[in-house]
């Protein structure tokens, strides 16, 4: 199946299109090669804000990989304290130098007629880098065998990654607006810059999961592979003080979503 964060179950990104997630996060072994805010159109010169490249590698990972644990975090997480039904606060499973950040999960079944939107407040330590979707989802084994993935992949043990890949992308290529902005200051060429497939994952569910809350009865366990694709952004660790994310992200179907983060960066 395919689900979304934007999160829909073909998941759609700020929303998030489901599939699965990974999270963790390591040391930094690579200097990040990335875009001072102060370069992009749209930010003001001086700014301290960094929009990391999507082809970097920093903090040990890359875009792809990224986005892998991102899925890896969001599938770990129950949905009684999970951040991104709005049940738990935005550190519950984040570990390592960068965290993890995203929209709503909605049904199975497609994005809605409208959408969604969500505002938050986030107390994020001062050296943490942070990783999002505008829009993503994801298509994995046991979605398909329960029924809920693109339904052509007969017995997924005869399909392919590759199969799975097409589940997870057709959604991201109706996208007809993606926009974020940090501070007021906007992030450019979401479209052609920060387009993500991630690497192939595994993840874990706990009984109480996201999938079972979006209708698909998939029980506890260890499951593989799975595979994501998007629109993600990763921003070098902010300055302490108050900052504003903003993301929003809509499809030629009609549905949007409309993210909003206070992010309170301590020192």
């Amino acid at each position: 199946m395919s689900k979304s964060n934007l999160s829909w179950r073909s998941f759609l990104g700020s929303a998030l299109v489901l599939g699965g997630l990974v999270l963790v996060l390591a040391m930094l072994t690579t200097s990040p090669t990335g875009t001072w805010a102060g370069e992009q159109k749209g930010f003001n010169q001086g700014k301290d804000t960094q929009v990391i490249d999507r082809d970097s590698v920093a903090y040990g990972r890359t875009y792809s990989e990224l986005s892998a644990a991102w899925w890896q975090w969001a599938f770990s997480i129950p949905v009684a304290s999970h951040p991104l039904f709005d049940n738990g606060d935005c550190s519950v499973g984040q570990a390592g130098s960068v965290w993890f950040l995203g929209g709503k999960f909605v049904p199975v079944g497609g994005p809605p007629a409208s959408g969604a939107s969500a505002n938050r407040s986030c107390l994020v330590p001062a050296d943490k880098a942070l990783y999002f979707p505008i829009l993503n989802g994801e298509d994995s084994a046991p979605e398909e065998i329960a029924g809920a993935g693109c339904g052509n992949l007969s017995p997924l043990i005869q399909g392919t990654i590759a199969e799975l890949r097409q589940c997870a992308a057709p959604g991201f290529d109706g996208a007809i607006d993606l926009s974020a902005t940090i501070d007021g200051h906007s992030i450019q060429n979401l479209q052609t810059n920060f387009r993500v497939q991630s690497s192939v994952f595994g993840f874990k569910l706990p009984d109480d999961n996201l999938l079972k809350a979006t209708g698909v009865n998939i029980p506890a366990g260890t499951y593989y592979p799975s595979a994501g694709d998007g629109f993600y952004v990763m921003l070098a660790p902010l300055s302490p003080g108050h900052h504003v994310l903003y993301t929003h992200g809509a499809l030629s179907n009609g549905f949007y979503e409309d993210i909003t983060y206070h992010l309170y960066v301590t020192k």
